[in-house]
């Protein structure tokens, strides 16, 4: 499908690709792994044509189309989340507007004999069908499936894009794209900004997608449950092994193993060859053998070991400055932004030395909680720190906030003070940006690099208290597993915020969920956590967000008590009776619409109707109004099937 021949990038002289080839074929799902740096983003960009190679070529068929989801911010300005959505099928609304338009001039124009009228009804005719194939399905359900999915509520469909966050902008890019479901989807670190089971339901897209993927991700559990082709890039060279991650891992290993003992076979084989031909090249009996044996390492194909990126980020923390016995505690705590309310009256004990993990969906209060604790916001309630607690933090924008123009070691070089600024050559090579690396200009570095840089700040004084706000968005896997180490062995406490399963997998001891406005607490590490909520997940994602908006001070107590109340079930089945008359109603009403359209159709097969522009503008109308009123009857079944769930709770 696509093929990649001797490609060659190089950047200053020195290649980042040579001579790499392979082929891309249809429903291959391909994970691109290597270090930051490697070139996974820049082989993404030049297959969506954002960037040229400096030698050779990518051949790609002409009707092939190509989705790519870059790693940076996209920002949309002036239009809603729905609008923006709308964009995926731009294509099938162009059509309809241009179809409308020679409706209109057929219905101006009188010259009925003209070679340019009989041209235009033909013209209207194609178009007409090609929306028949393309444009019946009902993609508005098509956009709230995916923008639900992606973790938005369906109050915020008609919110201003320029209201939200980069992190959520990245997701309605990350919707348009899947919805326009192409041949290829190119996807830079798609999890970055997604919330856990955010990630999960876009696992359970791409696993049933048609599409061809190319993948980065530093996500293991994310790339092992949607790829089964793993592409690694090392050193200007690919290594291609046609499984997925966790298996190319075993089997790279292998591989190396198996060269290595080859290489040293070889070798003493050479070893014992030339020492044969120094010690009888005199002797004119072993003449034809000495000669025989020169002539065989002449011929000798040399094995060689394929170099490894052995560069390894060189991590640990200052020891810890001794704190009180509870770092944070947090009483009845409550903020809200306007009349919005994020956290109400909540309260958290963390102990001195304890890992925990703050998890949930975006905007549940996480970050929120985070700038109370730094002071960055006011609140009410008490919140306090213990004995001595000093503060290292590490935010998620924390790589975009870096000088672009300054140098990398300029740039701590200007936040470093004291004694440490000798040992900055030292801290710089043990962040593997040692040598020219150090006078690299930000700007030039790819986003895992950036991190690399940012997280450096935090060893510029002892701290005890770690707070890690998406710590390993675009760090690399060698990279993560050993900040995950540097973590575990820090003897302070530490709080991570994360969406990354495999990170947080045997480094917390304790899971902090926000929801519904609330924190629970939770024993135990990350899949512990995930298995008891997959029981509660089943029926929390059956209840509609305006349900648990209407009923959330309710939820928590259903939760445990697991029932209802006479009065309570009462009210619930009043509510299903009223949703089960408004399902009928839209029902009967698109029965009154498919009779309707069927009886058109019959008409549209005589001529006289075939030519009427009127009628078919009309029959376009019945289409469309149909299309909104199976959007609708679908929203309601979806309401009453949560209704009736929650009642059998």
């Amino acid at each position: 499908m696509i093929s990649v021949e001797q490609l060659t990038v190089e950047f200053g002289g020195s290649p980042l690709f040579d001579e790499i080839s392979f082929l891309v074929n249809p429903k291959d799902r391909i994970a691109l792994v290597g270090k930051n740096g490697a070139g996974k983003t820049t082989l993404l960009k030049i297959f969506a044509g954002k960037q040229s190679p400096t030698k050779g070529r990518i051949t790609v068929p002409k009707d092939l189309t190509i989705g790519y989801l870059p790693q940076h911010m996209i920002h949309n300005e002036g239009t809603t989340v729905m609008q923006e959505a709308e964009k995926a099928f731009e294509h099938i609304t162009d059509l309809q507007y241009e179809i409308e338009r020679m409706n209109q001039e057929l219905a101006d124009r009188t010259d009925y004999e003209s070679a340019e009228y009989h041209r235009l009804i033909d013209k209207l005719t194609h178009d007409n069908e090609l929306l028949q194939i393309i444009g019946n399905g009902n993609f508005y359900g098509e956009i709230e499936k995916t923008l639900l999915g992606l973790g938005f509520l369906r109050t915020d469909f008609d919110r201003q894009c320029s209201e939200f966050s980069g992190g959520w902008r990245m997701r309605i890019e990350l919707a348009k794209i899947l919805l326009l479901r192409p041949d290829v989807l190119l996807l830079d670190e798609p999890t970055n900004h997604l919330d856990i089971e955010s990630i999960q339901w876009l696992e359970n897209f791409l696993i049933t997608s048609g599409s061809a993927i190319l993948l980065v991700s530093h996500d293991r559990a994310f790339i092992d449950a949607v790829t089964s082709r793993t592409i690694e890039i090392s050193l200007g060279k690919i290594y291609d092994y046609n499984v997925n991650y966790s298996k190319y891992i075993v089997l790279r290993k292998e591989r190396h193993d198996q060269q290595v003992r080859a290489y040293e076979n070889q070798q003493k084989m050479i070893q014992e060859t030339e020492e044969f031909i120094d010690r009888f090249r005199s002797k004119a009996t072993k003449a034809i053998q000495v000669q025989s044996r020169i002539k065989q390492l002449n011929k000798l194909e040399r094995l060689e070991v394929d170099l490894e990126d052995n560069s390894r980020l060189s991590l640990k923390f200052p020891p810890a400055v001794h704190s009180g016995i509870i770092p944070v505690e947090v009483e009845h705590l409550s903020k809200a932004y306007g009349s919005y309310v994020v956290l109400d009256n909540v309260g958290i004990i963390i102990n001195r030395g304890e890992k925990v993990a703050f998890v949930g969906k975006n905007g549940e209060g996480k970050s929120t909680l985070v700038k109370c604790i730094m002071s960055e916001i006011e609140y009410s309630g008490k919140l306090k720190l213990g004995h001595n607690v000093k503060i290292g933090y590490f935010a998620q924008n924390q790589a975009s906030l870096l000088d672009e123009n300054k140098t990398v070691f300029e740039t701590i070089d200007f936040v470093a003070v004291g004694d440490i600024r000798t040992k900055i050559r030292d801290i710089l090579g043990a962040f593997m940006f040692g040598g020219e690396a150090s006078d690299k200009k930000v700007k030039v570095l790819s986003g895992g690099e950036r991190s690399r840089l940012a997280m450096i700040r935090l060893l510029l004084e002892p701290v005890n208290l770690l707070i890690l706000d998406e710590p390993t968005n675009h760090l690399d896997m060698r990279s993560k597993d050993v900040l995950k180490e540097a973590i575990k062995a820090f003897d302070g406490t530490v709080i991570v915020v994360s969406h990354d399963r495999e990170f947080l997998d045997g480094l917390v001891t304790k899971v902090y969920e926000f929801g519904n406005k609330k924190i629970r607490e939770h024993l135990g590490g990350i899949y512990e956590f995930l298995q008891y909520k997959k029981m509660d997940n089943l029926r929390e994602l059956e209840v509609s967000n305006s349900l648990k908006a209407a009923a959330s001070d309710s939820v928590e107590k259903l939760a445990s008590e697991n029932k209802l109340s006479y009065e309570a079930r009462k009210e619930q089945n009043r509510k299903i009776r009223k949703a089960e008359k408004e399902v009928e109603e839209v029902e009967k009403q698109v029965s009154a619409f498919e009779t309707e359209l069927e009886s058109m159709n019959k008409q549209l097969e005589l001529p006289e109707f075939a030519s009427d522009s009127d009628f078919i503008m009309l029959y376009q109308k019945k289409q469309r109004e149909l299309e909104h009123k199976m959007y609708e009857w679908e929203i309601l079944c979806e309401d009453l099937e949560n209704l009736k769930a929650q009642l059998n709770d």
